[in-house]
């Protein structure tokens, strides 16, 4: 178990850094001086290797970042707003940021491979889902405008959280989240409820 856990950590962390094609199982085994055998023995191929990885530590590290945070009966747009904050502000301290690493993936692979795609897909659909539960619990607790479109508001978020990871890999990572979070709360502020008082 010990052993698998390695092995998938460190290939993820190349995976990342180089890309899936860019990477070839004899430089996984290079980094944790393991030989071949010993890969298939836990693994039937590289594809293999990367499903579990998706299955047994992406799905995982999505879930921590972006969907556990904003669970809850607790005002959405506040529980977003940190949710987002902190998950940047990790990338800001993170030396190694090749940006958001499902991002990543979803345009490797797009168009290459329908099996790890589904995978990948199946992570999007999980956050997407949870983003428009938060958001419609929102709406009928009143913390939410009863007019705001929540499929249409989780579109939106996640697709400029994509955007801002891949613009923060280029130069001042913190400056690009400020703005971004700037922005994001006056946007928050336009589909709140408006407090009516007589």
């Amino acid at each position: 178990m010990a052993t698998m856990q390695r092995m998938q950590t460190t290939g993820l962390e190349l995976f990342y850094a180089q890309g899936y094609y860019n990477t070839s199982v004899d430089d996984i085994l290079k980094r944790l001086d393991l030989s071949k055998g010993a890969f298939y023995y836990h693994f039937d191929s590289k594809e293999d290797f990367f499903v579990q990885i998706i299955q047994n530590l992406l799905a995982r590290k999505v879930y921590s970042m972006l969907i556990e945070p904003i669970e809850g009966h607790d005002n959405p747009l506040t529980l977003i707003t940190k949710c987002f904050d902190d998950a940047m502000e990790t990338a800001v301290h993170n030396e190694m940021d090749y940006g958001f690493i499902l991002s990543n993936f979803l345009s490797e692979f797009n168009g290459k491979n329908d099996v790890i795609m589904k995978h990948l897909n199946e992570i999007v659909t999980v956050w997407e889902v949870n983003l428009v539960t938060t958001l419609q619990k929102g709406k009928f607790n009143g913390y939410l405008d009863r007019h705001v479109d929540c499929e249409a508001a989780a579109t939106f978020l996640m697709s400029s959280y994509f955007g801002v990871r891949t613009l923060m890999t280029s130069s001042a990572p913190a400056a690009k989240k400020y703005r971004f979070m700037s922005q994001l709360k006056q946007y928050f502020k336009s589909i709140e409820a408006k407090v009516i008082t007589s």
